[in-house]
């Protein structure tokens, strides 16, 4: 980590996070769903739940999708259609499931979004009306191609797949978000370090991004407050940081490097005053992240809320 990067956080008020699950391998996509955190223990092949009590559970498991291929099976974003059901990112499979609650492997193709993806898809947000709105690397990260420009893909409500083509080809458009109104976007290009906002209107259409923040690292997953607040995990910085409507670093919340790197958020908790962070290891080497299982998860008591933003 660059004296940069280290100068960047000494200024901005600084609270420590503290763990309260451990044994995964490289957790992901964190949401809060009726009362309970839900991820993506993403070498594994499954999501997860943690209750109240601290009981982990398997949810979905997409384990059997791996016979007879070399395809690996790794899930990334997901969110809830207005019937109730799953839908999940597998990201080297380029599709989108969908898993119907009745068994944790009870998952079929809801799109493939193959065509318009060079690379690994990754994360995902579901609106009110099931349009998903799904990022994507842009390249074979994972091989060690190197970073190229490539577009947000949107499934509708029917299934079919369109790529959000007034936005154009973003540099690794990573977490992504919408506020409670569901009139705004947000992404974070990752491979540039910057904090995107767009408009998104009533057909579900985004348009005019603009930069709401240049991060100091790399961001990474993304979680909205009801302020307007952007909470960006930065994997290798040591931090989590929200930045202000005005672009603006106004918190860091700290987990220590030795324990793992922050790669995703999401306010949850009875008032959504809870941010929980996935803390992994090891993002290169699945079987070994799976096999020796050292990720986790932290929380930070925070002043501001989600509210009802998505996911």
């Amino acid at each position: 980590m660059t004296h940069a990067v280290t100068d960047a956080f000494a200024e901005v008020p600084t609270t420590a996070a503290r763990e309260i699950a451990r044994g995964f391998s490289w957790p992901e996509c964190p949401r809060w769903h009726e009362g309970t955190l839900w991820f993506s223990d993403m070498y594994t092949g499954t999501l997860k739940t943690i209750d109240a009590n601290g009981t982990v559970s398997v949810v979905v498991d997409a384990n059997s999708r791996s016979a007879g291929t070399d395809v690996p099976i790794v899930l990334g974003g997901f969110g809830w259609l207005p019937d109730g059901r799953l839908i999940v990112t597998s990201m080297h499979e380029k599709l989108v499931l969908v898993h119907d609650g009745s068994a944790p492997d009870a998952l079929t193709e809801y799109a493939d979004v193959s065509m318009h993806a060079p690379g690994p898809i990754n994360d995902m947000v579901v609106d009110s009306d099931g349009r998903a709105y799904v990022t994507q690397l842009g390249f074979d990260l994972f091989n060690g191609a190197d970073p190229a420009p490539s577009p947000i893909l949107v499934v509708e409500p029917d299934g079919t797949v369109a790529v959000a083509d007034k936005i154009g080809p973003l540099m690794g458009a990573n977490g992504i978000v919408l506020s409670a109104d569901e009139r705004t976007a947000y992404t974070a290009e990752a491979f540039l370090n910057k904090i995107l906002i767009m408009d998104r209107s009533s057909d579900g259409s985004l348009t005019n991004h603009r930069v709401l923040a240049v991060a100091p690292s790399l961001p990474d997953g993304i979680a909205l407050d009801e302020d307007g607040g952007v909470w960006a995990a930065m994997p290798g910085s040591g931090y989590v940081a929200r930045f202000d409507a005005d672009g603006t670093m106004t918190d860091a919340i700290s987990v220590p490097l030795e324990s793992g790197t922050g790669s995703a958020c999401m306010l949850g908790g009875p008032d959504r005053k809870t941010l929980y962070i996935t803390v992994g290891l090891e993002v290169f080497d699945f079987e070994k992240s799976a096999r020796e299982a050292k990720a986790s998860i932290w929380i930070a008591d925070v002043s501001r809320s989600g509210g009802d933003s998505r996911p």
